[in-house]
């Protein structure tokens, strides 16, 4: 060996042992690994960021961005109340769930969609009567098995892609990888969701960290022509069931009635008076399209003023028609210039703040701040005003919304304390619409090789900034950074192997020490040392250090290397032993209570079932072996994988 094989070998090696450590974030390894090339001449310093400019990294990168906007305007939510069952069995709807977390994998980042169905197989848990790391684990695995299907699904496959075109083959098309992927993650999806949840431990949830804010008080105004119109209380209730919100009060032509009885029909116009917990209250929106009264500009000025003349105080009946005005003129004015900075926060009052025993009309919260009171939580009893008349008292959780600079403005003025942040969304029919249009569209540039995979989901970027499918102030919060370090890292670290010669050499010491100069097993070994790697490190860094040396096999065996490169790409995605291999195993680790050495019960079968459904055929003679060893007519779905028997 070369002084320049042996310097990456060990800064490989080096590398690795903290990858498997733990102690330092993937992405400061990364960039230590980086510099460390650079450093000692490896990798020149004028291409030692060019990884940033990588194809592979700049889709990675959009993908994040055009999830975030399916995840923004509930168009997710809409998707999993339309497909999953509401009164079927275990199997039926784990199936359900856990195929429609593989579909959306295939066409968003596979760690977002995971994130979108956390909370509703939570949900499910209670009614199917499981503990929720029995359904979480397979959700997660299917949505893993999903990200194989297609080239955006997850950042192993554009990795992959990218070095096929650094090898003079051209990329991937967007759907190349399903011939495999589907394949594979059918297969996967069914055994998780009838066989392989029974192996997850039934453990109790560790996620005692998350608070518990109760159930919010809220007011919904049923529109004409709306689902709700002609049901009854009862019916309405039954609908919403699922996300447990019940109706505890009915607003009709300015009166107010208390527990209304159930077989009562909702009218147009009416104002439903909900308690929910804050995370179920977008879902029981959803179901009917459905609005907080406070988005509806105008209506509270209206309802009050008549709420205030029935109680013949006419000065505050003058005051809040003035209010109400200058609500609309305000709003008017400053509409389009909120629109990209409207956030959602939980205020809890302190027993010291300004705003105890003053209602949301005395704030004047719409024309002092522009903020919307959505929703309070009162703990002990359910109060008995209007939302917007109710007198507010310390230990109250407010349901504000606004923009973020008037937001912190409030809360620096009134002395109340925002509680930890997590993700609160109302959902929007319209802007769901638009943002599946914007994803669709973007894949379908791509599919249709308009333009490459970078350049087609960043013009799908551009749209999401302009219609506001994604706040402007989120579009770079909503990109995982440390997975675009590390990625853009490890490129050059990759590209120093080949320049190097070591993955040249380490490819023929697979070949003939291990693989004996047979292709079969030489693609056998590539496709378990993925499968490993990849449960110990991260599955992206696995198939950037991994590529090379795979081109490297295919060329020293003069073989189509498509089906190397294939190994890699679903080796790299089979991370199902440890909860360090893939985010999404890393995910569930606190809400499923899980231990470290829960996974492989389950992870180490569906490896198997992988392996056996792709593994390459034994030759039957000396000359004939699988078709994904030819040389490819075009590209890999001309080639058979190694899921072809002869």
């Amino acid at each position: 060996m070369t002084n320049p094989q042996i310097l990456i070998f060990v800064i490989l090696a080096a590398m690795m042992g903290l990858f498997l450590w733990g102690r330092f974030r993937h992405d400061v390894v990364a960039l230590a690994a980086l510099l460390a090339c650079v450093i000692s001449g490896l990798v020149p310093s004028g291409l030692a960021f060019a990884g940033f400019g990588h194809p592979a990294v700049i889709t990675v990168a959009c993908v994040l961005v055009l999830s975030q906007g399916l995840r923004n305007t509930g168009a997710v939510d809409w998707l999993a109340r339309s497909i999953l069952p509401r009164d079927a069995g275990r199997i039926t709807t784990l199936l359900a769930l856990i195929g429609l977390g593989a579909a959306l994998s295939g066409f968003m980042n596979n760690v977002g969609a995971m994130a979108l169905l956390m909370p509703i197989a939570v949900q499910l848990s209670g009614r199917l009567d499981l503990k929720p790391g029995q359904i979480l684990m397979p959700l997660a695995f299917g949505t893993i098995l999903g990200g194989m299907t297609t080239l955006v699904g997850t950042p192993p496959n554009l990795i992959v892609s990218g070095f096929r075109e650094e090898a003079g083959l051209g990329q991937f098309a967007m759907f190349d990888f399903a011939p495999v992927g589907v394949a594979v993650a059918t297969l996967g999806v069914l055994f998780v969701a009838v066989i392989g949840w029974r192996l997850v431990p039934a453990r109790k949830s560790a996620a005692g960290a998350d608070f518990d804010t109760g159930t919010y008080l809220t007011e919904v105004r049923v529109p004409e022509n709306g689902k709700a119109v002609g049901l009854t209380l009862r019916g309405f209730e039954a609908e919403i069931e699922d996300s447990g919100a019940q109706i505890v009060g009915l607003v009709r032509n300015e009166v107010r009635m208390t527990a209304p009885h159930g077989a009562r029909h909702i009218h147009a116009g009416d104002v439903l008076v909900l308690q929910a917990d804050v995370d179920a209250l977008a879902e029981a929106l959803s179901v009917f399209g459905i609005k907080l009264e406070a988005h509806e500009s105008g209506s509270d000025g209206k309802d009050e003023t008549a709420e205030d003349a029935s109680e013949n105080t006419s000065k505050a009946a003058n005051a809040e028609t003035a209010i109400s005005d200058a609500d609309k003129v305000e709003d008017a004015e400053e509409s389009d210039e909120r629109d990209e900075d409207i956030v959602l926060r939980e205020l809890a009052i302190l027993p010291g703040s300004t705003i105890v025993g003053r209602s949301a009309i005395d704030l004047r919260l719409r024309t002092r701040y522009g903020l919307n009171l959505l929703a309070v939580s009162r703990e002990g009893r359910q109060p008995q005003a209007r939302l917007r008349k109710l007198k507010l008292k310390s230990g109250d959780l407010l349901l504000m919304q606004g923009p973020a600079e008037m937001m912190a403005e409030f809360i620096n003025d009134t002395g109340c304390v925002p509680l930890g942040e997590r993700e609160l969304r109302i959902p929007d029919k319209r802007m769901a619409i638009i943002a599946g249009a914007i994803m669709l569209g973007a894949i379908g540039i791509v599919t249709l090789g308009l333009l490459p995979a970078p350049v087609g989901f960043a013009l799908g970027v551009l749209a999401s900034m302009l219609l506001r499918t994604v706040p402007l102030r989120k579009i770079y919060t909503t990109i995982d950074w440390p997975i675009i370090v590390l990625l853009a890292a490890l490129i050059p670290v990759a590209g120093a192997m080949q320049t190097t010669g070591a993955a040249e050499l380490l490819a023929r010491f697979l070949v003939g020490t291990i693989a004996q100069g047979n292709p079969v097993a030489a693609l056998a070994v590539v496709l378990i040392t993925t499968m490993f790697l990849s449960d110990v490190m991260n599955n992206a860094a696995t198939a950037a250090i991994l590529c090379p040396i795979a081109l490297g096999i295919a060329a020293t065996l003069g073989v189509n290397p498509d089906s190397f490169l294939m190994a890699v790409a679903i080796g790299a995605s089979c991370a199902f032993l440890t909860p360090i291999g893939h985010q999404n195993n890393t995910l569930i680790l606190g809400p499923g209570g899980f231990r470290f050495g829960d996974y492989w019960r389950l992870g180490l079968l569906v490896e198997v079932c992988v392996f056996r459904r792709i593994r390459p055929p034994i030759p039957t003679t000396s000359g004939h072996l699988f078709r994904g060893i030819r040389p490819p007519v075009t590209r890999c779905r001309e080639a058979a994988y190694f899921g072809y028997q002869s």
